[in-house]
């Protein structure tokens, strides 16, 4: 026998069949729920991934102001950032980033999760998040998952 029986298949930006799904933030747990919608946005979940290729399928997040921290989270983590001048660092916490902005604290976990390349700035554009039930992308015809079974 001269040739192969089998072959591994590199899935490549035509190959790939990238999907819209549909996931309500409501009553779930802030890391757990990041680390999930990542392996979406990443392509884990698929049988074609590839690690340096976008595979994964577009991600809608609804009711993230509804998702809770573990603990005393909410209170006593802290989110640093720094404006680039001398004693611009600021911090700031998850109690007060839901009362302006709601849908950051999820954004800022799935961020972390992805890669910190160009790859990961891509996978990050496939990420919608809203802090209401209501969203834009319904001509996208996105298909509701249960996040608890996706591994």
């Amino acid at each position: 026998m001269s040739t192969l029986s089998y072959k591994t298949v590199s899935a490549n930006s035509k190959t790939v069949t990238k999907e819209w799904v549909l996931v309500d933030a409501e009553g779930q747990t802030v890391g757990r729920l990041a680390t999930r919608v990542a392996n979406i946005l990443r392509g884990k979940t698929k049988p074609c991934f590839t690690p340096h290729v976008d595979c994964g399928d577009n991600v809608i997040i609804i009711n993230a102001e509804k998702c809770v921290f573990t603990g005393k989270k909410e209170t006593d983590k802290v989110y640093q950032r720094y404006t680039g001048y001398p004693g611009g660092q600021r911090e700031t916490n998850p109690a007060k980033v839901r009362a302006t902005f709601p849908e950051r604290i999820l954004e800022h976990a799935i961020r972390g999760m992805l890669p910190k390349n160009r790859l990961g700035a891509q996978l990050y554009r496939n990420l919608h998040v809203y802090a209401g039930s209501e969203h834009p992308h319904q001509g996208q015809n996105p298909k509701a998952i249960n996040i608890n079974e996706v591994r």
